[in-house]
């Protein structure tokens, strides 16, 4: 059986790369933008879009943006902000893996534009350890060993701390409910189930 080469034909090599288009959104701390990263410079290929200005608090430092509107939270953190624990996955909000907390409210960051949160607080999976010490959630997930490959842990996370918060995870049946948007392709569920019970009980489980 003969190898099928590439059809080189198909690709365009004059069309912008997803990363390009990405890169090329211009985001531009300025003063206010504490420990921001350098803006990426545009491709000379693709015209210059019209900014839009965003001040976020993430982790609990504070960036001022003049970015595309159409940069996803997810892009702004991994792209620009270098904040990589938060995963994409399906890029459609199907598998829950982008999850961060966006003033304590769990929120799929890849359908979510930047430009729509100005002025909120932003937690990612890195937001959560405090004085070297785990979050109990994060904990939790560690001593009943709640993942495998890994990918999914972050969103997993950062929407069991949001659930933890909402008061509403009391039986094991409303936990699978209401974590059902996190979806682990290792089947890691009932190690995840046991550490998000796990967490409630902490004794400082709010932090």
């Amino acid at each position: 059986m003969t190898d099928n080469p590439i059809d080189k034909s198909v690709q365009s090599p004059g069309r912008p790369t997803r990363r390009q288009i990405v890169a090329s959104a211009a985001t531009v701390p300025t003063a206010m933008g504490l420990g921001s990263h350098a803006a990426a410079q545009p491709s000379s290929s693709l015209p210059s879009p019209m900014l839009a200005s965003v001040s976020l608090t993430v982790n609990g430092k504070p960036h001022a943006f003049s970015l595309d509107p159409r940069t996803t939270l997810l892009d702004l953190l991994r792209e620009h902000l270098d904040l990589t624990g938060t995963k994409k996955g399906c890029d459609q909000g199907q598998c829950g893996a982008c999850t961060v907390l966006i003033d304590g409210r769990r929120v799929n960051s890849c359908l979510t534009f930047a430009v729509m949160y100005d002025g909120t607080q932003i937690t990612t999976i890195e937001g959560f350890a405090a004085n070297g010490a785990l979050h109990p959630l994060q904990q939790a997930f560690i001593d009943h060993d709640a993942f495998q490959c890994g990918y999914c842990t972050s969103g997993q996370i950062c929407s069991g701390v949001g659930l933890i918060a909402e008061g509403r995870a009391r039986t094991a049946d409303e936990i699978r409910e209401l974590m059902s948007g996190n979806i682990c392709r290792c089947g890691a569920y009932p190690n995840i189930l046991a550490a998000i019970q796990g967490a409630r009980q902490a004794p400082n489980r709010g932090r």
